[in-house]
């Protein structure tokens, strides 16, 4: 009982920390940004149409879920809009060089495409 108590004792103590991590955001959110568009790609490729919502992608892994609720997507007639809504534990400012979306189907996006 006494490393039960312990144990809660050492969460509770951690949670009312502060664990930023510099740089986190944007890592996550770009591995949640191009793991998004792989497998909404690889559907395209698979199917010949892109999908109407992410619960029909096949396949996920055990991770895919934790992208999956941090890109907003929404398909249109020509492609699809994907939208970056959170990174490690906010929302963060990212850009690509404008050749990454170079045959892809997406149209609108809240990143930033840079000339190459």
């Amino acid at each position: 009982m006494a490393k039960y108590m312990f144990s809660l004792l050492f969460v509770l103590l951690l949670s009312g920390c502060d664990f930023e991590v510099p740089g986190a955001d944007e890592r996550f959110g770009t591995q949640n940004f191009v793991s998004a568009i792989s497998l909404i790609e690889l559907h395209k490729t698979r199917n010949g149409v892109y999908p109407n919502t992410l619960a029909e992608l096949d396949f996920l892994g055990d991770w895919d879920g934790i992208w999956l609720s941090a890109v907003k997507y929404e398909k249109n007639d020509d492609g699809y809009n994907l939208y970056l809504e959170r990174g490690w534990a906010g929302k963060p400012s990212l850009e690509f060089p404008e050749r990454f979306k170079q045959g892809l189907g997406i149209k609108k996006t809240n990143i930033k495409w840079v000339k190459n």
